[in-house]
């Protein structure tokens, strides 16, 4: 995959590595990248129903909240390692924070504070949604009780259906934003040419409510290549898989935010080269170099 400015050095030196010129101790090369949490990871370890971490978690109650709906932080108990990446997660049209609570202690097990959020109404569409996951993305690093925790420079958005397609409208209205990921996303806007926020895109074959071929593929299309981007396709699914446990989704979501979000190279080797299809995969598309 291309790689993200601060990224540039990191890669001319491993060049370096490659054609014998430097020898440089494990210790050296694991303090070269300062984001990296955990340790290295495994298929085993990226498909875990838990990670290596301990989590914690608080209730944000609406009350307190401002521009969304209130929610629920998980985050990872050990502070050894340093400050963490953040993501803020946000539900579909009509539904609420617990349709979306399982992500909240998967991926902070891996190593990230995350949000799972309420929208201010069960029917917001996709642009308000897309600015109450900023405004918890705020909360998180301004005011919450956590926010010691957070790196405010490396954040993330998530979200299912118009959550999704709010993700991408967040990615748009922040460019800042290190990755997104929107699952199974619906949108009546087509076009996001402009997005240059690293975004794995899930959708799903037989999804009847934001069918691949109208939401899903042209978003992923209309993204310019010049912008880091995948699509994953789940194999026979429909457009609520990413409402319950799903480990394929896991594995990806996982490994797209270490790799952007902590600019953890370690985590490359499960998207590129491209997973092939399978029974959980129906398609995968990246910008992977072929």
């Amino acid at each position: 995959m291309l790689s993200t400015p601060r990224l540039a050095a990191k890669m001319l030196f491993a060049a370096a590595l490659t054609a014998g010129t430097v020898a440089v101790p494990q210790a050296a090369q694991a303090a070269d990248n300062p984001y990296e949490r955990g340790p290295d990871p495994t298929v085993s370890s990226i498909e875990a129903l838990r990670g290596p971490f301990s989590v914690s978690e608080t209730s944000v109650s609406s009350l307190v909240a401002s521009g969304f709906g209130g929610g629920t932080i998980y985050y990872p108990r050990d502070t050894s390692e340093g400050t963490f990446g953040a993501v803020a997660v946000a539900p579909g049209f009509t539904a609420g924070e617990s349709s979306m609570s399982w992500y909240g202690p998967r991926l902070a097990s891996q190593g990230f504070v995350v949000f799972t959020i309420d929208t201010l109404t069960r029917l917001d569409q996709p642009d308000s949604r897309g600015r109450q996951l900023l405004a918890a993305l705020d909360y998180l690093t301004e005011r919450s009780s956590v926010r010691s925790r957070i790196d405010s420079s490396r954040l993330a958005v998530m979200g299912h259906s118009m959550g999704g397609g709010g993700s991408l409208e967040a990615a748009v209205s922040r460019p800042s934003l290190q990755a997104a990921i929107p699952l199974t996303p619906w949108n009546l806007t087509k076009n996001w040419r402009s997005n240059t926020v690293p975004t794995l895109i899930v959708g799903a074959e037989s999804d009847s409510v934001a069918s691949v071929r109208t939401h899903a593929e042209p978003f992923y299309e209309s993204i310019p290549a010049s912008t880091e981007k995948a699509y994953l396709e789940l194999n026979n699914a429909s457009h609520f898989a990413p409402n319950t446990s799903n480990t394929t989704i896991a594995k990806y979501s996982i490994s797209w935010l270490k790799r952007f979000v902590d600019d953890d190279t370690r985590y490359e080797q499960f998207l590129c080269p491209a997973p092939r299809p399978d029974r959980d995969i129906e398609e995968y598309r990246d910008t992977c170099p072929h």
